[in-house]
């Protein structure tokens, strides 16, 4: 019988929009398995409690308050995490904005802004750590999403765009990057109940949306992060240019009654 338990030890990892919800699961994740975590968001309270949890519980943390959406940021992180660390192994872009603007009232700087953050920022910290990763190989990971790729959502064309342009960004950068060892791939999630979202969706109309999922469910953050560790770990080695799909079945096609 076959057990899965990965391992990150000794690997040294960036995790973007770790502050909370997805992100936070994820620092959280890889450090219990042996990662030393810098965790960076906007909010610095929340970034400092997260390491904290993680320095508290044995694990080693960076906390960075940053702004991936500005140019120089990522690569003021893999400097950082770099100086404190030693090394880089993985990175993980999860940092994301998601909010509401009908196409007709959207302005070019909403449109910018999601951009900057979801996908350029994206960019940014690959072309930073790569040159860090090449000597021993290594993995970038990006949280992408069912919207864009594979469902849609008015009011959130800008949202839509930037997770489409991740997965294209995925499948050409794990093509320059195979020869070095190195594995780029993301995971998809439907309805993820965050903390946040929970704040932001009245019980009722959650419940009506997760009626439209298969398992009845929305996923906890912990099952991304999970995902997410499979894609981190050397059982992976051979995955790449990929995306995990994890919504439930909520974007599987319907036949008959």
């Amino acid at each position: 019988m076959f057990f899965f338990v990965a391992t990150l030890s000794g690997k040294v990892a960036i995790v973007t929009g770790s502050g909370r919800g997805i992100g936070e699961a994820i620092a959280r994740l890889f450090a219990e398995r042996g990662a030393m975590v810098t965790v960076t968001g906007r909010t610095a309270a929340e970034v400092g409690q997260v390491a904290g949890a993680i320095v508290a519980g044995g694990g080693a943390a960076l906390a960075v308050t940053a702004d991936i959406g500005e140019a120089g940021t990522a690569a003021r992180l893999v400097d950082e995490t770099v100086a404190r660390f030693g090394r880089l192994d993985i990175l993980v872009h999860n940092a994301g904005l998601f909010p509401y603007d009908p196409i007709e009232s959207m302005t070019d700087e909403a449109w910018l802004r999601v951009l900057d953050v979801n996908l350029t920022g994206a960019f940014r910290l690959l072309k930073a750590g790569v040159p860090h990763l090449k000597p021993r190989g290594g993995r970038i990971l990006f949280t992408s999403s069912v919207q864009g790729n594979r469902a849609a959502v008015p009011g959130c064309a800008h949202y839509a765009a930037s997770k489409a342009g991740l997965n294209g960004l995925i499948r050409a950068a794990a093509l320059e990057l195979a020869r070095h060892g190195i594995t780029v791939n993301g995971v998809e999630p439907g309805l993820v109940l965050t903390a946040e979202v929970a704040r932001s969706i009245p019980p009722e109309r959650r419940e009506r949306m997760a009626a439209a999922v298969p398992q009845r469910r929305w996923a906890l953050p912990m099952e991304v992060a999970e995902a997410m560790l499979f894609l981190a770990s050397d059982e992976a080695a051979y995955v790449t240019g990929q995306t995990l799909v994890l919504d439930g079945g909520a974007t599987l096609p319907v036949f008959g009654g």
